[in-house]
């Protein structure tokens, strides 16, 4: 186990002038309360708090972040109180360990609400303390290398959310040797089988490429001394996940992998790096599109170097990196190492916030989304730095994600520009505004007061800023349509009961009114109304006075009711929507076509009651910021219903299968409602039908009866939006005999 000399040495090696007694008095106070606890492992807990504390030395942090890194867990897990840390090592440190204790405390109803608060947390810790996400860190990076004991679903859901969420927030810090580690951790657990087949591999031809290595590096550094420039040649090997990502994003195969190991060149000066590359590309031929000058355009973590693939005297590719001194010490331990013994102080911390302007608009861009799972995706895209550089009429550089358009660009250079976007030009000629943008291109956008966005725009923006303004001015559109839709649905009933309703709303009654149905004011009751969630008729009747309700009635002619026969067997919608009354119109979408046993979500529309869908289906998914239209339905099973579903069928193309299928649905009670029947290519026919059935479970029943007929290769349930002008899909040789209930339901959803 790690010894305290061992964090203090580390520290007195990059700070001489650090308080070691504040580490000192942490270490003591730490093993004192974790005393007598052990880890999943059995491994005494207070082992976790010092290598948490030694990877923050790794990451060159000061001495009251190391402090907290050894007291990090001390009042979430022991008897120790925050008076007690507040009191015995300062505000300061407190402030670090509260902020880390805050991130992952409280409890959610469900694993993907609790994830996004916590990357909320993280994000506020950010903004105010860039040393509290280090320790979380640091604390992950532990964590992460001492799985072994764990579950494997526990070190499954660990490992993905260190290379969905952590190894990228280590990438944006710019701590390049963290990322690596943290992704071939995560590596390791997600897919062990890949991981140690790309070990092998690479440990196969290790020697020879090492040799190739540091005779290209004698060269290199031969060269250097003849042009007089100073400088160092090291070798830069290719870490396992890197490796792998490569091969899967680029579909190549381990072989084809040209950069595995690659030659870094650390300089002096800014000058002798453009010297550097221009010697470098003298000395061997470059390849074409593959240079990349970080330096002029540095990355949004501070990262600069010089990047360039040439092909040698030999005929092999080789990559180089050139950068200074200081850009190579930013590009390893991150822009922390590059201030925080520059300035004293929180004036230190301070200057370090600006030069992650990054985080602020982090910050800004996630407080308006409610939707978790919207939350995530966007907070997700936010941390992968991929981006393009684009050029302003100015002149002035703006990076983008990959893919961004000019409505990205233009709410980048300012939102009452992307508000009223009306087109754009791209190195002077006109493009549709959902042209992706490439390296270099020079943008202006016009505008015009008359121009708002469009809900068109969400499916191709592509900045999480640019999809929040977007969102949030279609919200403000929609909220007015339906306050002004719920005062008139109001109005219109109160007419109807023969009284004026400016009168009425000025009446003493409405406050209690407004009051009852649940609403806070006026406005919420129309809102109300408007979206569907209360009805008008009973509003309306509840601000009348009783007496003139009654003398309504009284005057009403007696109306005939008619016993309707009851209807047979059909289509139905046997939901029920929590929290509202059983009068509440629903409507099944229509899209999507969801069956009892589907997860489904409910949409309040304009005047129409609520929609229902399948939790999945891409008609919902533009909605999924507006969550105050969201409410939560249930199935309300009545076995006599049926519902309408859409299913997909190939067989071999031979005479009599239709009528062996048609003989199956009616044996399994299931009636066929439309049927589509064409010849393919490769001896193949296609049936698209529909049908009516009960569940879920009834559909997988027919499902199984379909595989038993010969000739019937695949069988799937589509959905409308995909059926449009579409084939059902050809299946792997491996689909018809698909295997368990499971394995189908998970298809099926």
């Amino acid at each position: 186990m790690l010894a305290l000399k061992d964090i203090t040495n580390a520290v007195l090696a990059y700070h001489p002038k650090a308080d070691i007694d504040v580490i000192l008095d942490a270490y003591l106070f730490s093993a004192k309360a974790h005393r007598g606890q052990s880890r999943d492992s059995g491994e005494a807990y207070f082992s976790h708090p010092v290598h948490v504390a030694y990877n923050l030395t790794k990451l060159r942090m000061d001495e009251n972040a190391i402090a907290a890194g050894l007291l990090h867990d001390t009042i979430e897990d022991t008897l120790a109180t925050p008076e007690e840390i507040r009191s015995m090592f300062g505000d300061e440190v407190y402030q670090l360990v509260e902020g880390v204790t805050k991130i992952g405390q409280v409890e959610f109803a469900s694993q993907e609400e609790k994830q996004a608060e916590n990357y909320r947390k993280m994000i506020l810790a950010m903004s105010e303390d860039i040393r509290v996400v280090y320790i979380k860190l640091a604390d992950r990076a532990h964590n992460l290398e001492t799985l072994g004991s764990l579950s494997d679903s526990r070190k499954k859901r660990i490992a993905r959310e260190t290379l969905d969420i952590y190894a990228p927030l280590a990438n944006r810090l710019g701590i390049g040797w963290l990322k690596a580690d943290l992704e071939n951790n995560s590596f390791k657990y997600l897919a062990p089988k890949e991981y140690e087949e790309i070990g092998n591999q690479v440990r196969q031809g290790e020697d020879q490429r090492n040799k190739y290595v540091e005779e290209v590096c004698q060269v290199l550094m031969r060269e250097l001394e003849e042009a007089e420039i100073p400088g160092t040649v090291i070798g830069r090997p290719k870490h396992y996940y890197s490796i792998y990502k490569k091969m899967r994003d680029q579909d190549i195969q381990f072989e084809d992998v040209y950069d595995l190991s690659g030659v870094r060149i650390i300089t002096d000066s800014l000058k002798n790096c453009y010297a550097l590359l221009g010697m470098m590309h003298a000395l061997w031929k470059p390849i074409p599109g593959k240079f990349k000058d970080y330096i002029a355009m540095p990355k949004p973590n501070m990262y600069q170097s010089l990047h360039t693939s040439v092909v040698d005297s030999e005929g092999q590719r080789l990559e180089i990196q050139i950068r200074t001194e200081e850009m190579h010490r930013v590009a390893e331990d991150g822009i922390a190492a590059h201030w925080h013994y520059k300035e004293e102080g929180k004036s230190g911390t301070k200057k370090l916030q600006k030069s992650l302007p990054w985080v602020g608009k982090l910050l800004e861009s996630q407080k308006e989304i409610k939707n978790p799972k919207e939350f995530l995706n966007t907070f997700k895209v936010d941390l992968f730095p991929q981006e393009v550089y684009v050029f302003t009429p100015e002149g002035e550089v703006v990076a983008l994600p990959v893919g961004a358009s000019p409505v990205d660009f233009a709410y980048q250079v300012h939102t009452d520009i992307g508000s009223h976007c009306l087109a754009s030009k791209v190195n002077g000629k006109i493009v549709p505004l959902r042209y992706k943008l490439k390296n270099g291109d020079h943008v202006s956008i016009l505008t015009s007061k008359q121009k708002t966005p469009s809900r068109d725009w969400l499916s191709f923006v592509k900045t999480s800023k640019a999809r929040n303004k977007i969102s949030g001015f279609l919200n403000k559109a929609e909220r007015e349509k339906s306050l002004r839709l719920g005062r008139e649905l109001l109005e219109k009933e109160i007419k109807k009961l023969g009284s004026k309703p400016a009168a009425v709303f000025k009446a003493p009654a409405i406050e209690e009114v407004v009051s009852t149905c649940g609403c806070n004011s006026l406005d919420a009751l129309f809102l109300g109304i408007g979206y569907g969630k209360i009805s008008a008729h009973h509003v309306a009747e509840k601000l009348l006075p009783k007496e003139a309700l009654e003398k309504l009635k009284q005057s009403e002619d007696v109306r005939v009711k008619v016993k309707q026969k009851t209807p047979p067997p059909a289509r139905g919608t046997a939901i029920k929507v929590k929290n509202f009354d059983d009068e509440i119109l629903i409507r099944m979408g229509k899209c999507c076509n969801p069956v009892p046993g589907d997860e489904i979500v409910g949409y309040i529309t304009r005047g129409r009651g609520v929609s229902v869908h399948h939790v999945d289906c891409k008609s919902v998914v533009g909605l999924a910021t507006e969550a105050e239209r969201r409410v939560e339905v249930v199935w309300d099973q009545i076995e006599k219903l049926r519902y309408s579903c859409q299913i997909s069928i190939v067989t071999e193309d031979r005479a009599g299968l239709l009528a062996s299928i048609s003989g199956v649905l009616a044996n399994n009670d299931v009636n066929i409602s439309r049927a589509n029947v064409h010849q393919g290519g490769n001896n193949r026919a296609y049936f698209d039908l529909d049908i009516d059935i009960q569940n879920l479970d009834h559909l997988q029943r027919t499902f199984e009866k379909i595989r038993q007929v010969e000739g019937v290769i695949h069988v799937e349930r589509v959905w409308e939006s995909q059926k449009k002008g579409q084939k059902p899909r050809t299946p792997s040789p491996s689909a018809k005999n698909a295997g368990s209930i499971e394995d189908q339901k998970t298809a099926l959803h």
